[in-house]
């Protein structure tokens, strides 16, 4: 029978008074995920074999340590989102001295090589390895919620995996890629220096400025609502789910994307990101009925912003790249040609606006749903631009990443071979 038992949870702080900055304002980008319930969920599996001793008195506390050096940092991953009940007040991420991120350590009987192979498996085995976000409070006249917990998990003489839960209006994907490469760095090295000579530190400036904007979104989330009773959802089963992991070669990208390129020649958008999705879309319209299907991604704004803004800007910078098409359209004899056509089209106009990626907020929420419109959606998760392959703790890179099942939408966390294009 499958166990998880918890060793210890613990909470890390940072040094003690090594955070100056404290206070982050959310912008309109982070108040999108206010609306969510769902918060992410990453996992990744490292192989290696270590005993219980050896997981307890060297690997967590090594973990715990670099942790704590790297939160000086990166200060909004041990603080709280502060919610004022007023749409006259933007929501913040605020850490105050002595604030902490529950960290638990855990073994387990699991098998290990079910749960990292590419074969379809039960999303329920993977639950007892994430961990939970703490509870909301009430202080005065605003509710805190934690933002980010760890839990480290033995697979006695086979591996361990790292889960990471966090809030999305913390911070979108190259947010926490940001930080996990501080975090390995000062865990290979033992301090943070290496980090310092040759990593890149967080942006924390709000550069991006847009008052409309950051009115209608945080009115759209509705903090009057917020209490103490607010709780992001939890992962739980039994569930009618299961993972797998598909691989599209190098061979095979560039012979859908030599097709497109010979059968669509006027095509502005053709990349591997891109022919992979409509790849995937075409797959998965042919076991559908005739349904209005919305396909999505997310397009990191930051270098499109009007100025641009730099890379390393903290938070979330990310707009929603929106195509829709009827599975009986998708499924005919060009239906893979179709969606290349229809999500690269899509993404050449969003990108080259001449108002600017701003232009066309919309938001996808329930309303896409109702009145006869969008039936099924279907969104990719990550980027084969941030390498989450190469996160290395000291003890060697991950053999496989996952990320976390929205309950309401199928993910794809799209995975493409290396020199892909």
């Amino acid at each position: 029978m499958d166990s998880i038992v918890v060793l210890e949870q613990t909470q890390v702080s940072p040094p003690p008074a090594t955070i100056g900055r404290k206070s982050l304002p959310l912008t309109f980008f982070d108040m999108e995920w206010l609306a969510f319930p769902d918060p992410v969920h990453v996992l990744f599996f490292y192989e290696l074999s270590v005993t219980k001793t050896q997981f307890t008195e060297t690997i967590v506390p090594n973990l715990k340590q670099s942790l704590s050096v790297t939160l000086q940092h990166f200060f909004p991953f041990v603080g709280k989102l502060t919610v004022f009940p007023s749409s006259t007040r933007k929501p913040e991420i605020r850490y105050v001295e002595g604030d902490s991120v529950n960290v638990t350590s855990a073994e387990c009987n699991l098998d290990f090589n079910y749960l990292t192979a590419n074969h379809p498996r039960d999303c329920d085995k993977f639950y007892g390895l994430i961990p939970l976000l703490g509870r909301t409070a009430k202080v005065s006249d605003y509710i805190t919620i934690p933002v980010f917990s760890v839990q480290v998990t033995l697979f006695p003489n086979c591996g361990i995996s790292i889960g990471l839960t966090y809030h999305h209006s913390l911070g979108d994907a190259s947010a926490l890629f940001c930080f996990l490469k501080a975090w390995t760095s000062v865990s290979q090295s033992g301090s943070d220096q290496a980090f310092l000579a040759n990593g890149t530190l967080p942006i924390f400036d709000r550069l991006v400025k847009n008052p409309k904007l950051d009115e209608s979104y945080l009115k759209k989330a509705k903090v009057e609502n917020y209490n103490e009773d607010y709780q992001l959802q939890r992962l739980f089963g039994p569930t009618d789910k299961v993972r797998a992991t598909f691989i599209l070669a190098r061979t095979v990208i560039s012979g859908l994307k030599k097709l497109v390129t010979t059968q669509l020649p006027t095509l502005a958008y053709v990349s591997s990101f891109t022919i992979a999705c409509a790849y995937i879309w075409n797959c998965a319209a042919k076991s559908h009925n005739d349904e209005l299907e919305l396909f999505v991604f997310a397009v990191n704004c930051r270098s499109r912003m009007d100025p641009p803004i730099p890379a390393a800007y903290f938070g979330n910078c990310v707009l929603p790249c929106l195509t829709f098409a009827r599975t009986t359209v998708l499924k005919e004899k060009e239906g893979f040609l179709t969606a290349a056509k229809l999500i690269g089209e899509n993404l050449h106009m969003m990108l080259t606006d001449k108002d600017g990626v701003l232009k066309d907020t919309i938001r996808t929420d329930e309303s896409l749903f109702q009145d006869g419109g969008v039936t099924r959606m279907m969104g990719v998760a990550g980027t084969s631009k941030l390498r989450f392959y190469d996160l290395d703790f000291g003890f060697g890179m991950p053999i496989k990443p996952e990320t976390g099942v929205n309950k309401r939408t199928k993910w794809l966390d799209l995975k493409l071979q290396r020199g892909g294009g």
